[in-house]
Formats: C-alpha cells, sequence, structure tokens
C-alpha cells in the first residue's frame, strides 16, 4: 500500500469516526419530537396555557439544533388522558409526554406507546389540582399589574417589558417583593398568578433548596462522599466526589466542551441514571469549576439513593419544602424512571418563586418551623473554592453570587439564573426579592438581570 493511499484510508477512518460521534437524523428529529410533546404537555396541563401561546412562546425562538424541525412538528393533545403524542420520520415514529399530579409530564423513552403509560410511577394519583394562590404570606400586594405611585420604579417597570435589557428579551412577568409586601406584581396579557413556566436552571437553586431541607432532616450531608451505586466499584475514582462538589459545580467529571448540553436527558428520554452517572473523571474533584447540569442532576440523585423507595424520594421535596411554604403551583418533573430533572424541568410561577425567595431571607424559617439549616443561606452564598471567570457572576452552591466583582448590587446579592431569562434575586440586606420571567430568544442578548435589579434598587 503506497503512501497516497495510506493517506486517503486514514483520512476516510477519521471522517467515518467524526460522522458516528454525531446525531442522526432520526435522533435530531427524535429530539424535536420529544421537545415539542414535553413543552407542549407541560404548557397545557401544568400551565393552563393555549396552543397559540404554546406556539408563541414556548416553541419558537429556541435551541438552533431543533429550532426548523420544531416548527414543522405536529402535536396531538389527549386532555381526558392528558398526555401529548408528536409523531415524527413520516409517521413511522412517535414520542411521548405524560402528565402526573404534582410532578407534570414525562417524556417516555423513544419505542414507548400509549399503553406504557401505565408503568410510570404516579405516587399522587387523584390529587387536586391547585386551585387560586392564596397570595400567602404577604400582608400587602400590589394589585396586579396596577401602576406604581414611585414614578421611577414605574418607568423602571414599564422597561422591563420592553428592549431596555436586552435586544433578545421577550419579558412575561416581574414581580418584586420582601417579605411583607407584593411592590409589584406585572404579567403580559394572558399570564395570571398561576401560569407556571419552566424555570430552565432555576431549577437548581430549588434543588439546592430541596438538598437543604434534607440536610435539615439529616438523611444527607453536603461533606459526605455523593454515594452513587454506579461509582462502588474500589477502583472507581468518582467515589471521592463530595455532595459539595457537585453543588459547586466541581465535580471534575467530563461533561463534553459545554457542560449545559444534555440533550439526551431533556428532550431525548434519557435516564439521569444512565447519563448523569456514566461519565469518567477528568480532573480531581474540587479542583475545577465548570458549569455542568450532570453536577446538578448527580446531587440529587445521590438523595435519591438515601431513600429506601422512589416514591417515597418523589414525595420528599413537596412535603419537606414546596407545600410548606405555598409552592402549590410547582411541579417538579422527572425522567420515566423517576429521578428528578432538578437542573432544569421545574414549571413554576413568579410567586412560588418569590416565596422560595422569603425562605431564603428568613434563613430558612417558615411560621416557626426551620425546614432549611440554620446558616443555609451563608452556605450557598459563600464562593465554592473554584470559580467561574472574572467576567461572570461568582458561584457558591448552586446559586450565582454578584459579590464585589459588581460594585452596582449589594455584595450579598445571589441569583438563581435560568435559560430564556428566568431569575430569582435574593438580596438580603435589602430584604428584597427580584423575579423576572421571560421567552428570551436563542442567540440574541436576553434580558440582563444585574441592570434591571440596579435600577430597581435605585428606584427604591
Amino acid at each position: 500500500m503506497n503512501k497516497t493511499i495510506k493517506i486517503t484510508l486514514a483520512s476516510a477512518l477519521l471522517a467515518t469516526a467524526v460522522t458516528q460521534a454525531e446525531e442522526t437524523e432520526t435522533t435530531l428529529n427524535a429530539y424535536a419530537a420529544g421537545y415539542t410533546a414535553g413543552f407542549t404537555c407541560s404548557a397545557i396541563f401544568n400551565g393552563n396555557k393555549s396552543t397559540e401561546q404554546i406556539r408563541e412562546h414556548e416553541l419558537s425562538g429556541i435551541y438552533s439544533l431543533i429550532a426548523d424541525r420544531v416548527a414543522q412538528m405536529e402535536p396531538r393533545v389527549d386532555k381526558q388522558n392528558r398526555w401529548v403524542r408528536v409523531p415524527y420520520d413520516n409517521g413511522n415514529r412517535e414520542r411521548i409526554s405524560v402528565w402526573r399530579p404534582k410532578l407534570g409530564c414525562v417524556d417516555l423513552p423513544v419505542g414507548a406507546s400509549v399503553d406504557d403509560v401505565k408503568f410510570v410511577a404516579d405516587p399522587f394519583s387523584g390529587d387536586k389540582t391547585a386551585g387560586k394562590d392564596n397570595g400567602e404570606p404577604w400582608k400587602q400586594k400590589a394589585e396586579i399589574n396596577s401602576v406604581s405611585s414611585n414614578a421611577q420604579l414605574e418607568s423602571v417597570l414599564q422597561q422591563a417589558f420592553t428592549k431596555k435589557y436586552g435586544s433578545g428579551a421577550r419579558t412575561s412577568a416581574v414581580l418584586i417583593a420582601t417579605p411583607d409586601e407584593i411592590i409589584a406584581e406585572r404579567y403580559i396579557e394572558g399570564f395570571t398568578p398561576e401560569t407556571a413556566q419552566r424555570t430552565w436552571s432555576v431549577a437548581k437553586s430549588i434543588g439546592a433548596s430541596v438538598i437543604g431541607a434534607a440536610v435539615q432532616q439529616d438523611k444527607i450531608k453536603p461533606d459526605e462522599a455523593a454515594v452513587i451505586s454506579n461509582w462502588s466499584h474500589p477502583l472507581d475514582p468518582r467515589r471521592h466526589i463530595r455532595l459539595e462538589n457537585l453543588l459547586h459545580m466541581a465535580s471534575g467529571l467530563d461533561s463534553n466542551r459545554a457542560g449545559n448540553r444534555t440533550d439526551r436527558v431533556y428532550m431525548g428520554g434519557g435516564l439521569v441514571s444512565d447519563t448523569a452517572t456514566e461519565t469518567a473523571l477528568e480532573v480531581a474533584p474540587g479542583s475545577r469549576w465548570k458549569y455542568a447540569n450532570n453536577d446538578t442532576m448527580l446531587a440529587l440523585r445521590a438523595l435519591h439513593e438515601r431513600f429506601d423507595s422512589t416514591e417515597e424520594y418523589l414525595k420528599f421535596p413537596y412535603q419537606a419544602l414546596l407545600e410548606k411554604v405555598g409552592m402549590n403551583h410547582t411541579f417538579a418533573e422527572t425522567d420515566w424512571r423517576g429521578d428528578f430533572i432538578l437542573s432544569s424541568q421545574v414549571w413554576t410561577t413568579s410567586r412560588d418563586l418569590a416565596r422560595l425567595g422569603v425562605l431564603h431571607l428568613q434563613q430558612g424559617q417558615w411560621q416557626g418551623e426551620q425546614i432549611l439549616p440554620e446558616g443555609w443561606l451563608e452556605y450557598i452564598s459563600m464562593p465554592a473554592p473554584a470559580q467561574p471567570p472574572e467576567n461572570s457572576p461568582g458561584y457558591g452552591a448552586q446559586w450565582w453570587l454578584y459579590n464585589e466583582r459588581f460594585p452596582e448590587l449589594p455584595d450579598d446579592t445571589i441569583a438563581a439564573r435560568g435559560n430564556r431569562g428566568q431569575f430569582l434575586v435574593i438580596i438580603p440586606s435589602e430584604n428584597l426579592v427580584v423575579v423576572r420571567r421571560g421567552y428570551d430568544i436563542a442567540g440574541e442578548p436576553g434580558f440582563n438581570e444585574h441592570d434591571f435589579v440596579r435600577d430597581v434598587l435605585k428606584a427604591l
């Protein structure tokens, strides 16, 4: 074999390897169908949204990998059975998402049929759907969409629903509150205090709060090893990853170039236990900060393995945290084996997010009960040993930190931040919570929460 033939053969083999590492057309179509089924199901049954609202908000301005394919999908909604089916590949295949009380929608795996719905855990079967939001714990509430008597604040609120804070911004809701008062509450047409939206990565901070409730109940400790059965072999170095490393986004695991891309779980019908647990260690735990959805999913998987049954685990976030603080319009969604996808897949309202903020302002106490450990706010606000680049907010335990890096905000400002402009900002020194929800357009400058919160503080 001459040199030219050898080079040509090597190039062909390399090209084949590269091609095999990419998603096939069928996989991309399955992703798009899964995305359409999941978002349609959640938007209808969690958020009570219309078909027109779903097309305008949930299925437009999205991830470019699937955007064009999603635009061609035709979801089939069965409101009686509370499931959504989306055909793909010329109708030869379909993806299915099915709703459950409290737990929202779950995407079935590729190849599943509606006959398989009966195998999905449903621990809250028969529970009633939450009604009107009762407005607790706030003693005073500004009238929804009312004009503020503070002219400067009114100007800021109006600008929040324009392109002032980002050319790709599409704001759906803003809420500003203290533990006693809702100072301002605004929604776009068709939205109410009961309209749930997906939190995207704001869910990570909700997940950390679930971990906090488990710490309070002595079910787990941050400085303990994240005991996961997949890592139990004595030669497996992942046994040394502590729960705290996962909370700090410092597991040291390989999460590919973009750790925020976990498509197989988010829209492919994949399992947390199959995907997040299988990556290898890349660097020593705690030595590197890298934003990774898997770290959050693994932290909750570690908690899952502390429970005797999946049903007990599925009930825990509601019984230990959400229902105690009145987050009754919050749906923490799971994969089809019962692992919470608390890196992204929570649907909730602006008021429920504000309640979580108030819980932290009250040092984890709610109506005299200690739900989160004393000092939990300090713990999640403490800069992790390994930090993001200097041009980014700092990082604590699943919360972003607007500390001395951002002199226009108080140093104790922390935030839960999510895709498409979801923000929950807590400022303990001001006793203030700021929530912004949106449907920002992928690939364009999104809503700048720093500047918005700065302007709110100036107005107040």
